[in-house]
């Protein structure tokens, strides 16, 4: 089988497929190891502090047992930065310290918890921790992550080599143009939703192999996944719902939550407050009436083992091992109470490997954002599953993948997006949208979804002023030459990381955003909380917007309702006025990775209101997608 076939889904045996995948995810393990390897040095350690990869320089801060018995150091950030952090709850972390060179410390660690400027981070053993407090200009940063793609190998393996069970029978399905297997029964009604909302979660109902829920941009996904959970559970005891993100675990979990469905989340959440944590695994577990005798005998258990490191003891052993079988059996106890209790387990993709869920099964799998998932990391929960429910959108963000070949092999192509291909009886696109003003929807509706989807009433001529366009660009390429006759808004490269920056383009987009409030009235955009989000693809252009927002007196009374982020940090939100610094201005032409045109699809969709398009036409409209799009806007104009 070649990577032509795999990409474009050529009929072959399903076992073939997952070999060539299995191909491509190797590949693409070596480039990131790779990768990981050239940029761990000290030239390299100011680029992944400013991406948000290393904390540098940190304070180490008290270290104790967590209520799930590891040994865990609290880690402090001091620098005076802004930079939104890349550290989230089960990523590996790995300890340095810098003086002539970067020195790493030989212990790796695993992210606990993370809470602004403060993180916690679980160790393997206790011995350690004196070297890890005593340490001098140290930092701290993500480290290879081994455990995802092990954990990722085994399950294709899995899934590989199944044979005669439920997961053989999925494997074979998703390799074929065969029709999944559906129940029959009259459909159910949900007044309070719309009529493709409705079907979708009617489909989930029937599906007896799989279904999928194409989301497009403001079009109540969330919504509809909730009630077909929420449905299901009226059928089965208890199902599995994962993500490839803890941000997406998270907005999943408290919907639930919301409806009163008793969530168990298995890892910490991102937005660390009491409404998420009290939904945790960790927080529920410590909360049991039994937790303080089994912290007791744990207690004890580390005194006995301290002791015996003073004096000799005959009945050592005989006391260990007894303590250690009263602590088993209250864990065990604990453990029993809280599954049972839940109708939802909630985890990533990668969490579904949680030795905590060893042995159990679950007659329905819910993947929500499966469309920025790898299909081997769907593989992880699958084989917990007898069914699985996907839902996303194939037309917003993809996986993030590094390599080049295995990208154009195929490894970026989504199990989600394979499954809608090649059984579209599966799918069920949602065509009615509540974000945004027809006419900011209109382009994407026409150019992703076929025109399929339409704005509800209630906001199809949402705006904030009377007679305003709601959807412009301004062409940079048009207002002129420096004294040297060099055109004035002119891109830059700074270096892989971080892409591109066009400084007088960022300082525009400010300039327009404070014209765009003073039409407003500044005492509005304060009374109606008028929220807005700057957004560019790179990220170096997004940190340089940020500095000039702090500079300027003007945004001072506003920044809390101002984001300024990257297309992938918006994901999944809305604001009511959005501007996108496209960046790019050459005389070539040439758009970088603006190419994929999924990410430009994120950006305009985010917009309730007022969209505001900066960018160089000249150089932007060279692509088809860009000139429709520019033709598009300055036909609203008129």
């Amino acid at each position: 089988m070649t990577y032509k076939q795999y990409k474009n889904n050529a009929p072959v045996p399903p076992v073939q497929a997952l070999l060539m995948l299995r191909k491509l995810l190797e590949t693409e393990y070596e480039e990131e190891k790779e990768e990981y390897r050239r940029h761990s040095n000290a030239e390299a350690l100011p680029r992944k502090v400013k991406r948000g990869d290393a904390w540098f320089p940190v304070r180490m801060g008290r270290s104790y047992y967590n209520s799930l018995n590891q040994q865990v150091i609290e880690v402090h950030r001091t620098a005076d930065d802004d930079v939104e952090h890349n550290f989230e709850f089960g990523r590996p972390v790995c300890f340095f310290s810098v003086s002539d060179k970067i020195r790493f410390h030989t212990v790796t660690g695993t992210v606990s918890y993370v809470d602004g400027d403060r993180m916690v981070v679980s160790l393997p053993d206790s011995s350690s921790i004196p070297a890890l407090q005593n340490m001098e200009n140290a930092g701290v940063q993500l480290f290879f992550d081994e455990t995802s793609y092990r954990l990722m190998f085994e399950a294709l393996d899995r899934a590989i080599n199944a044979k005669g069970n439920r997961l053989a029978y999925l494997r074979d399905l998703f390799g074929s143009r065969r029709a999944p297997e559906t129940f029959t029964f009259a459909p159910m009604r949900f007044p309070w939703l719309n009529s493709t909302q409705e079907q979708a979660v009617n489909n989930v109902l029937r599906a007896k192999d799989v279904a999928v829920v194409h989301g497009p941009p403001g079009t109540g996904k969330t919504t509809t996944l909730v009630e077909a959970i929420y449905e299901t559970l009226h059928r089965e005891n208890q199902v599995m719902v994962c993500a490839q993100s803890n941000m997406a675990v998270d907005w999943i979990s408290e919907k639930l939550v919301d409806r009163g469905v008793n969530v168990l989340r298995l890892g910490n959440p991102t937005r660390v407050n009491d409404k998420m944590l009290s939904f945790t695994y960790e927080r529920r577990f410590e909360a049991h009436p039994d937790y303080p005798q089994l912290w007791s005998i744990r207690k004890a258990i580390r005194e006995l083992r301290g002791a015996r490191n003073r004096r000799y003891d005959d009945s050592y052993h005989t006391k260990l091992d007894r303590l250690k079988s009263r602590a088993t059996e209250i864990e065990i106890r604990i453990n029993a109470e809280m599954f049972g209790e839940a109708r939802v387990i909630a985890c990533t993709l990668t969490g579904a490997a949680n030795r905590l869920l060893d042995g159990m099964k679950f007659a329905t799998l819910f993947i929500d954002e499966a469309a920025q998932a790898l299909e081997p990391a769907c593989w992880i929960p699958l084989r917990r599953a007898s069914r699985v429910i996907l839902a996303g959108d194939h037309c917003q963000l993809p996986p993030t993948v590094k390599s080049v070949e295995s990208m154009r092999g195929g490894l970026g192509r989504t199990l989600m997006e394979r499954i809608a291909e090649i059984k579209p009886e599966a799918v069920t696109l949602l065509k009615m949208q509540y974000r945004m003003n027809e006419r900011i929807m209109r382009f994407s509706s026409d150019w992703f979804y076929g025109g399929m989807v339409e704005s509800a009433p209630q906001v199809g001529h949402r705006g904030i002023l009377d007679y305003d366009t709601p959807m412009v660009w301004i062409d940079t390429s048009e207002i002129g030459t420096d004294n040297d006759g060099r055109p004035l808004f002119e891109e830059q490269f700074v270096g892989e990381s971080f892409g591109r920056i066009n400084k007088a383009e960022a300082m525009l987009t400010l300039a327009t955003l404070e014209s765009y409030f003073k039409k407003i009235g500044k005492q509005r955009v304060l009374d109606e909380s008028i929220d807005v989000g700057v957004i560019s693809p790179y990220r170096a252009q997004v940190q340089y917007v940020r500095r000039l927002i702090k500079k300027k007196e003007f945004f001072k009374p506003f920044r809390h309702l101002i984001s300024i982020n990257t297309v992938d940090g918006f994901q999944g939100q809305e604001r009511d006025i959005v501007l996108i610094s496209l960046v790019r201005a050459n005389a070539e032409g040439q758009i970088g990775f603006l190419r994929d045109l999924r990410r430009m699809n994120v950006a305009m969709t985010r917009a309730r209101m007022k969209l505001i398009i900066l960018g160089d036409a000249g150089t932007m409209t060279r692509h088809p997608f860009y000139k429709k799009l520019y033709e598009y806007v300055r036909s609203l104009e008129f």
